[in-house]
């Protein structure tokens, strides 16, 4: 998806139709922004390839859970692929339906269970036989069937950071496909189960549409083989991971990847089942961006360092995959730009936001982080008690703030210091 929703418009970066100088002086830094036109947009290329054809979109709530965000796909439309109870809460808040749900997750708990199936989620996607045996349980406790695919890991290798694969036999996820046959047949004789699908996710961040064709041909091998035990199959879950552009990444066209394994799914003789897509990154990654002002130039022997009041505290991708995000200065100077180490004030080395950056700057501008809609503020923290920053979404010239920023006092109000 393009990020042609912040521009500069003479000299001045915009989002949509609002200076992010405007938002910074309203709102504080740091800043997450988001826009809705380009939330729009991702998402509408998705459910565009998806029209006509047996095909639904379940936006993945990990990748960006704010109220406002998932409201903004609810009301286009959307399905949602969530990992926690939590998410569930917050996908019914922001106006999104139950029966649309697809309940994800390696590690899900009796309670979290219980709220799922009570709120009607459409499909338990599980990924252990000590899990179906816990959803069987739940499931017979309340008098329900429980509806359920299995996540089968297919040892695919998805070509991205380890961190973020996650259909390798080394990886904690899904069933192993050697064992999924017999795990079939198991979770079909359960009383409080019923088998409606197959899923699998690969990983994350993926720039090619190979790695998927593969991973689906392994899936559709077993399906011939569970529905010849007696088992029928009606949906299969390709799941997410379909990448972003960062930097110099290249991942396929949105319509291109859905028609291509739409396609070979039909080639394959398989076109009769519903197919499941659930992206995240890729509709919320380059829909926002978060905002920082310079707080001190320090120049060193070796490095430059600009210190900035964002840290690994609001955008902890850098840190712990060693991401990249493009930094450009919000107000354009005609300088001669110095490189520096962008770094946050976080007392820890790996506090940074981006190394070696050209950058014409100086004390109190700010800077614009890329491609940080997704991953980012779900994964911010409290660490050295700093506030989580705030969060707003443009939509043309308006701004709304969808989170107020957290106050010190609000971080420490549920603890107590001891009677005596």
């Amino acid at each position: 998806m393009s990020q042609s929703a912040f521009t500069h418009v003479d000299g001045v970066l915009h989002a949509e139709g609002v200076s992010t100088v405007a938002l910074a002086d309203e709102f504080g830094t740091p800043l997450y922004v988001y826009s809705r036109a380009a939330l729009t947009e991702a998402y509408e290329a998705y459910a565009r390839a998806c029209a006509g054809r047996r095909a639904s979109v379940h936006v993945a709530v990990k990748a960006n859970s704010n109220l406002g965000v998932l409201n903004v796909f609810a009301r286009l439309g959307a399905g949602f692929d969530i990992v926690s109870g939590g998410e569930l809460a917050r996908v019914l808040a922001a106006g999104g339906k139950a029966e649309n749900v697809v309940f994800s997750g390696v590690g899900k708990s009796a309670d979290e269970m219980r709220e799922a199936l009570k709120a009607g989620v459409s499909c338990f996607n599980v990924e252990s036989i000590p899990e179906l045996d816990r959803l069987d349980a739940v499931a017979a406790e309340q008098g329900l069937k429980a509806p359920v695919s299995l996540r089968i890991n297919p040892d695919v290798d998805p070509k991205t950071h380890p961190y973020i694969s996650t259909g390798l036999k080394a990886n904690k996820f899904g069933i192993a496909f050697d064992d999924a046959r017999e795990t079939y047949r198991r979770a079909a004789a359960m009383p409080h189960l019923e088998v409606t699908g197959i899923a699998c996710h690969i990983g994350s961040q993926i720039t090619e549409i190979s790695p998927y064709l593969d991973a689906i041909d392994r899936l559709l091998e077993l399906v011939d083989q569970i529905e010849a035990d007696g088992t029928p199959i009606h949906h299969i879950d390709v799941g997410g991971g379909l990448g972003i552009t960062y930097n110099d990444e290249a991942p396929p066209d949105i319509g291109l990847f859905v028609r291509t394994v739409l396609d070979h799914i039909e080639a394959r003789g398989h076109g009769h089942r519903a197919v499941c897509f659930e992206p995240g990154r890729s509709v919320t990654g380059n829909a926002g961006l978060l905002l920082t002002r310079v707080e001190f130039l320090k120049p060193g022997e070796e490095k430059n360092f600009a210190i900035v009041d964002a840290a690994m505290t609001d955008l902890a991708r850098p840190a712990m995959y060693q991401a990249f995000h493009a930094i450009e200065p919000v107000l354009l100077r005609n300088e001669t730009p110095s490189v520096y180490d962008v770094v946050g004030p976080v007392c820890e080395s790996g506090d940074w936001l981006g190394r070696d950056r050209s950058l014409a700057i100086a004390a109190g501008d700010l800077l614009a982080i890329r491609s940080a809609g997704a991953y980012g503020f779900v994964m911010s923290s409290n660490y050295n008690t700093r506030p989580r920053a705030a969060e707003v979404i443009v939509d043309g010239d308006n701004a709304y703030l969808v989170r107020p920023r957290e106050t010190v006092r609000e971080l420490f109000q549920n603890e107590t210091v001891l009677p005596r």
